[in-house]
Parts: structure tokens; C-alpha cells; sequence
């Protein structure tokens, strides 16, 4: 739970809170639905490595990391295959946004129809590793499109 002032709130969320003071007053908000894989990472940080790892699954159709960050990218890589399948000006220019290889947003705009042209969602698949990371014994999966 976090603290949020009354003022803050939008208000459909005020109106929610019967009871609450209306004067400013600090009362406690809780984050339901707002989830998102941290990784021990700054925003920034975060968002590069997500973006960097998108790119390389794109590419290869098949990479090894950590079951964490695979999870992570699961979302991501979906949402990209779904622009791809929608096919227009503006989902390729939300794909350029976000996939770091202009070639590559071009090849996967290309193939996606035919691929995955009557999956309705679920492009990817998450793999557990049995042998865990050398050094920090960190657990791995491979996370494939399928």
C-alpha cells in the first residue's frame, strides 16, 4: 500500500472512497492491477533491456535468459506480433518505437500474417532450463516463438 492524497485521485477513485475526509487529507491507495516486473532495475534501464531483448527474440526466434526476464518480455514480443498482424501505418510506426531494427519490424510485418494469421494471441513460449546460471545460479528459460 502506498499513501495518496485525496487530490491525487481521479475521480472515479474518490467517489470510491465512502467514508474518506474530502479535506486533503492522506489516506492509503492500493496498487490493484498495476503489475510490472521490475527486474532490480531502474525505469530506464529497464525499459532498454526490455527493448533490447524483444529485438534479439524477433531476430533468432529463440533466446535463453532468465525465467524472470523471459516472462518479462512475453507481453512485449506478443504485443509487436499483434501490430504486425494488424498491419497498418500506425501499428508499424508503434513497432519502429519500440524494436530497436527498422529491418526487422519491416521482415516481421512481412511473415506475421501468414504465420500467425488465425492465432488469436499466445506467439510465445516460455521454457524452464534445468541447469541454472553459472555463478549466480540464477534459474533460465528459453522463451521461443512458436
Amino acid at each position: 500500500m502506498r499513501r495518496v492524497q485525496i487530490t491525487q485521485l481521479d475521480p472515479v477513485a474518490r467517489d470510491s472512497l465512502q467514508g474518506a475526509p474530502t479535506n486533503g487529507a492522506t489516506v492509503f491507495a492500493m496498487r490493484h492491477g498495476n503489475k510490472k516486473a521490475k527486474l532490480n532495475l531502474p525505469a530506464d534501464q529497464r525499459k532498454a533491456l526490455i527493448r533490447g531483448l524483444v529485438t534479439q527474440v524477433l531476430r533468432h526466434g529463440k533466446i535463453q535468459t532468465t525465467k524472470a526476464r523471459a516472462k518479462a518480455i512475453r507481453k512485449h514480443v506478443d504485443h509487436i506480433i499483434t501490430l504486425a498482424k494488424n498491419g497498418s501505418l500506425h501499428a508499424r510506426r508503434q513497432a519502429l518505437g519500440f524494436v530497436y531494427d527498422p529491418e526487422l519490424v519491416k521482415s516481421v510485418f512481412e511473415q506475421a500474417a501468414s504465420r500467425y494469421g488465425e492465432r488469436p494471441g499466445g506467439y510465445t513460449r516460455v521454457k524452464p532450463v534445468i541447469q541454472p546460471r553459472r555463478g549466480d545460479s540464477a534459474e533460465m528459460a528459453t522463451i521461443e516463438l512458436v
